[in-house]
């Protein structure tokens, strides 16, 4: 029971990081419907300055703005310079790959291929409860985090004129324009707040793995993948329940048949739920409101 007890509580912790890099795949599916291949290259190139502001600084916290600021920064140019030249979504998920290959390629050739290490402004160590080890200080903090983003990007959905513009953009296109917003503006605010958010999730993420290099959101990006189709691309709230029913599967299934097997745990719980919910968890009436 110990034993499962700490597997749940670790898999809640990766799974709100898998929740907030889907978060950012979901943004710009509504945005654009186009699915960002370039997500974690671009949160990856937004960590490196980031980590190496910290080290100018001292300051994590410095730093953990400037991988937020740095990624918006990278959202808006890659629209305006890459993702603009085209309405096609198919062109634009060969311009996302393409991006990738120019990202990664670049941050290879001028920081290394080696792991750099990621400092945690808390102590990463489990915190005993009832003699089972749980959440660490800085898994909560992780946590508490994603859950504020969330429920900031929640409001600005449902409760603003921002939000209901670029819902309006994303669906209607046409109509919104008609109707006088600026839908080419919109698209380009999504970018902006999808790789902010990628970036942050990215950085979180860092310190429980290996540490900072070219490929490190790789990984990520793969769950995060899953995440969002399992809870449907363009559901939001989907996002976040299928982060934490990814991420508690993952634990659990590492924890009692070892890690290799985690990735087929993954696999059939996708085909499952495409053979079932071929659109996703939160599909429906969700992906047709605006």
């Amino acid at each position: 029971m110990e034993r499962f007890v700490f597997l749940v509580a670790a898999g809640t912790a990766d799974g709100v990081v898998f929740a907030l890099f889907a978060l950012s795949l979901v943004l710009i599916w509504r945005s654009t419907r186009i699915i960002n291949f370039a997500a974690a290259a671009m949160a990856v190139a937004a960590c490196y300055l980031a980590l190496a502001t910290t080290t100018l600084t001292g300051s994590y916290w410095i730093g953990l703005l400037t991988a937020v600021l740095t990624g918006a920064a990278l959202g808006a140019a890659v629209e305006r310079g890459i993702m603009r030249t085209t309405q096609n979504p198919l062109a634009g998920v060969i311009l996302a790959i393409g991006t990738v290959m120019v990202l990664q390629a670049l941050t290879g050739i001028l920081a290394g291929p080696e792991y750099r290490p990621v400092p945690t402004p808390f102590d990463d160590r489990p915190l005993s409860v009832a003699g089972v080890p749980t959440l660490s200080p800085y898994d909560l903090f992780a946590i508490t985090v994603a859950v504020l983003l969330m429920t900031t990007l929640r409001l600005l959905f449902t409760r603003t004129s921002l939000g209901l513009q670029m819902r309006a953009a994303a669906f209607a296109p046409e109509m919104s324009r008609l109707l006088g917003v600026p839908a080419a503006r919109m698209r380009t605010i999504g970018w902006i707040l999808a790789t902010a958010v990628g970036a942050l999730a990215v950085m979180l993420a860092l310190p429980g793995d290996l540490g900072l290099h070219p490929h490190a959101g790789d990984a990520l990006f793969v769950s995060a993948f899953a995440v969002a189709v399992i809870g449907s691309l363009d559901s939001p709230e989907g996002a976040v329940i299928g982060g934490l029913l990814v991420g508690v599967l993952i634990s659990l299934v590492t924890g009692y048949l070892g890690a290799g097997v985690a990735p087929l745990g993954v696999l059939a719980l996708l085909i499952a739920v495409l053979l079932l919910r071929p659109a996703g968890l939160f599909a429906g009436a969700e992906a047709r409101r605006v």
